[in-house]
């Protein structure tokens, strides 16, 4: 059963989101994908948040560009831990997104990594930090990891 609900805006942010499915799979972490517009199919956005839960979702990672309403729109329709992926796809160069992402009313939260790769990658390492503190064998496999770069690898 996926712990991770990773969910796109739109199919074309399939390569941005590479790094987030390989880091889940090398750390062992069980995910579903799901591509869920806000704009364009808020009822399908608000029925996933709605029900994510009782599916077995524990975290959510919600990657968008622009606009980016897609991670606060999950948000506020679940109290799942929620982490927001700006994506480049703008004029902007995602600084539109991440503005949008970081900018939650109190109560409504969304955490936030880089625009770019390493925010990919880092959604789904803390995911796994926040699965860890549930699941000993996500905990070790990302502790495992991390001792890996300490030493250089």
């Amino acid at each position: 059963m996926p712990l991770v609900g990773v969910v796109m805006g739109s199919k074309s942010d399939t390569e941005a989101l590479a790094p987030t499915l390989e880091v889940l799979k090398g750390l062992g972490i069980d995910y579903e994908l799901s591509v869920i517009s806000a704009h364009r199919a808020p009822e399908k956005a608000r029925q996933y948040g709605l029900s994510a839960r009782e599916r077995g979702i524990e975290v959510i990672i919600a990657a968008a560009g622009g606009a980016a309403h897609l991670p606060g729109v999950l948000a506020s329709w679940t109290t799942l831990p929620v982490i927001g992926i700006p994506l480049s796809g703008s004029e902007l160069k995602g600084v539109d997104a991440l503005y949008s992402i970081v900018q939650m009313p109190a109560g409504i939260p969304v955490a936030s990594v880089a625009i770019g790769m390493a925010g990919a990658k880092n959604a789904a390492y803390l995911a796994a930090e926040i699965l860890g503190l549930k699941y000993e064998k996500i905990r070790k496999a990302y502790e495992k990891y991390r001792k890996g770069l300490q030493q250089g690898q």
